[in-house]
């Protein structure tokens, strides 16, 4: 027999309930990929019936998709961040902070949260259109740096900056994948990446 003296839990509100399922989807991706985003393990994670998750997230497909694009628009803030945060560095500077900071092995969580996305995103519209974005993101950003370096004269006057950023992006994603599947890190990657980027941008090695 319930027990009149104790005190109801209170019931949450819809906005709260869809925030606590959002919540449960990204912390199930960044501890296990974004396969395992299901409606049992979000149901499970939040402690509810999965007809309550299908009630606030009718599409599967939509929910990974959204917490792909959550996880890795924040990361992309966050490496913006530190690398704008070098004031008046170089551009070259900011290219091999950001090169550093991207392929920090901390971000490995996250990191598999893309190569998931690679392959989900190719049997899921919704997640392809999320991971194009958020690549075009990270390309524009990288784009910018370098053409303030073509501008400060600093790389090559003749240097394409939206392909130069492509290259530098496609080779960061490729050796953070290949971390991740083969569970080892390189100290000097990050090296040959800067020498290969800085022959490409024509860089002047005194900045």
């Amino acid at each position: 027999m319930p027990d009149a003296t104790r005190p109801r839990a209170a019931r949450k509100s819809p906005a709260e309930r869809a925030a606590e399922i959002r919540d449960a989807a990204r912390a199930l991706a960044l501890d296990g990929g974004l396969v395992a985003v299901t409606l049992r393990a979000v149901a499970a994670r939040v402690g509810v019936a999965p007809a309550l998750v299908a009630h606030y997230e009718p599409s599967m497909d939509e929910l990974v998709a959204q917490t792909f694009r959550a996880i890795t628009t924040d990361e992309l803030a966050d490496v913006v961040e530190l690398v704008t945060g070098a004031g008046e560095a170089s551009a070259r500077s900011r290219v091999r902070a950001l090169v550093a900071t991207a392929l920090d092995p901390a971000r490995d969580d996250v990191t598999a949260v893309w190569v998931d996305a690679w392959s989900l995103g190719r049997r899921n519209p919704a997640l392809a259109a999320a991971v194009r974005a958020v690549a075009d993101g990270w390309q524009s950003q990288v784009a910018r740096i370098v053409r303030d370096g073509i501008a400060d004269g600093e790389f090559g006057a003749d240097v394409d900056a939206d392909a130069i950023a492509w290259l530098l992006v496609g080779i960061i994603d490729g050796l953070n994948a290949q971390s991740v599947v083969h569970d080892r890190h390189d100290p000097g990657r990050a090296e040959i990446v800067l020498r290969t980027i800085d022959r490409e941008l024509g860089a002047r090695p005194d900045v």
